[in-house]
């Protein structure tokens, strides 16, 4: 089926979901726009703002007021994280997709790098080098991708880095759940996608603070863990022409509705104040 939009589609765009991140939103933008703007490449940027209660959704607006590209969207009230990379990317229009924290330990820099891995590749998971958090926070996350590594087998070492690079047809591979960021790169493999890691830079936190506690970061995952291994045995893949032929459907076609939006809840700010 033949996408109308497509001749407006751009080549890449960049998916970040930001909450109470005031101090860092215009940083991460600008660092965004100074990476991409010498590649050549058409490209948009997608703001979520999560429902914050300070002064994000002002600071984004106020750095995407003078250039088109930028797309801020907002909802109230908060979410969480999943759900608002998840509306990112239904927003999405570009060829190919970038996920990134809006908190700024995320590097855009690595970007083009990460560009060059897709000639093998359909999916390019960053694996973050000298990780800027915890102690608890990365033994809890190795131990977690050990988990998930040998119970769904896709061989990531670093699903939970926000830094992911794919094309577009992976995201009808997708499923909106709580902790979506981790289990992408497993989606993917279960749904036949190529999938290859590169390692990355990891930055402490510009501004805000983790909303992952310990209680939360175990028994979360370790619930959509269980549904993971269950789905990933139980679906069908495609054959590649196929996947690629559903992705060129409006995101609509695909099962990304949300009684959310049909309700009128969903508010979309495309840049203003």
């Amino acid at each position: 089926m033949t996408d109308p939009d497509r001749a407006d589609r751009p080549d890449l765009s960049v998916v970040i979901p930001f909450y109470n991140e005031e101090q860092c939103a215009a940083f991460v933008l600008d660092e965004v726009r100074a990476t991409l703007d010498p590649l050549g490449l058409s490209y948009e940027v997608v703001a979520v703002d999560d429902g914050s209660s300070d002064g994000t959704a002002v600071a984004l607006a106020a750095a995407a007021r003078d250039d088109p590209r930028f797309r801020v969207l907002r909802w109230e009230p908060n979410r969480g994280q999943a759900a608002a990379l998840y509306w990112g990317l239904r927003a999405a229009r570009g060829s190919l997709v970038v996920t990134m924290d809006g908190d700024g330990q995320n590097d855009p820099t690595e970007i083009p790098a990460m560009l060059s891995a897709l000639d093998e590749a359909d999916m390019v998971v960053g694996i973050r080098l000298a990780r800027s958090d915890s102690w608890l926070r990365r033994r809890m996350s190795r131990l977690a991708n050990a988990v998930r590594g040998r119970l769904l087998r896709d061989h990531v070492r670093d699903s939970g880095c926000a830094l992911k690079l794919f094309r577009r047809e992976v995201i009808e591979s997708l499923i909106p759940i709580q902790t979506l960021y981790s289990f992408m790169p497993a989606m993917a493999v279960a749904a036949g996608f190529r999938v290859v890691q590169r390692e990355v830079r990891h930055r402490p936190r510009r501004g805000g603070t983790s909303s992952y506690g310990l209680w939360k970061f175990l028994w979360r995952p370790l619930l959509d863990l269980l549904g993971m291994w269950w789905f990933s045995r139980r679906r069908f893949t495609l054959p590649r022409s196929e996947r690629r032929a559903a992705a060129h459907q409006p995101l609509h076609a695909l099962h990304v509705g949300g009684a959310a939006e049909r309700e009128g809840e969903v508010e979309v700010d495309d840049g203003g104040p």
